[in-house]
């Protein structure tokens, strides 16, 4: 009995020591940010002495922190560049980069798996609203609705943020609405 009592926390105490949490925030690592300005340069090392070797132009570009050293955080980008932000350039807000592997534009639908109410090319920058297992749901300029995790860079394969209780409430209206229309 005292051998599977110590065997268990070990395992528990090695899984917390070993957890993705960055050490300076206490946030799970990866995470998602996105660019505050539309001018945030990525150095080589975490501090201004370090060379800059990427100097980015977009607000809200998404961004995956991998590490984290005291103001800096360790950043890798949709084309898997990798360099050193400082915390003060970046934010919590979520955003993704529209990608494909057929080079073809993206639909955007009014519901999971519905009617597709607009188009959106490869490259550009969406606000993730909420997102489901498979979906999330996207603002632009134009455009408000889902579009499958396949096709944003910027969010976890299986991450589920911002879904209310109301949700399948929401989901029923609208498939409730597309059935209507499909007869």
């Amino acid at each position: 009995m005292k051998l599977i009592l110590a065997l268990l926390l070990f395992t528990s105490f090695s899984k917390i020591s070993y957890s993705n949490i960055g050490k300076v925030t206490g946030l799970e690592i990866p995470r998602y940010v996105s660019l505050k300005s539309n001018d945030s340069n990525i150095r080589v090392g975490p501090s201004k002495n370090y060379p800059i070797v990427i100097k980015y132009i977009n607000k809200h570009f998404p961004l995956k922190i991998i590490e984290e050293y005291e103001e800096w955080r360790k950043i890798e980008d949709h084309m898997n560049n990798i360099g050193w932000i400082h915390r003060s350039l970046i934010t919590g807000d979520r955003s993704g980069i529209i990608i494909s592997n057929d080079n073809e534009n993206i639909g955007i639908l009014n519901t999971v798996g519905g009617k597709i109410i607009g188009k959106i090319g490869i490259g550009n920058i969406v606000s993730l609203n909420k997102c489901k297992i498979d979906w999330c749901f996207i603002s632009t300029d134009s455009y408000k609705g889902w579009i499958s995790k396949n096709n944003i860079w910027g969010v976890e394969k299986k991450e589920i943020f911002k879904i209310s209780f109301y949700q399948n409430v929401e989901d029923f209206y609208w498939w409730s609405i597309n059935t209507i229309d499909s007869l």
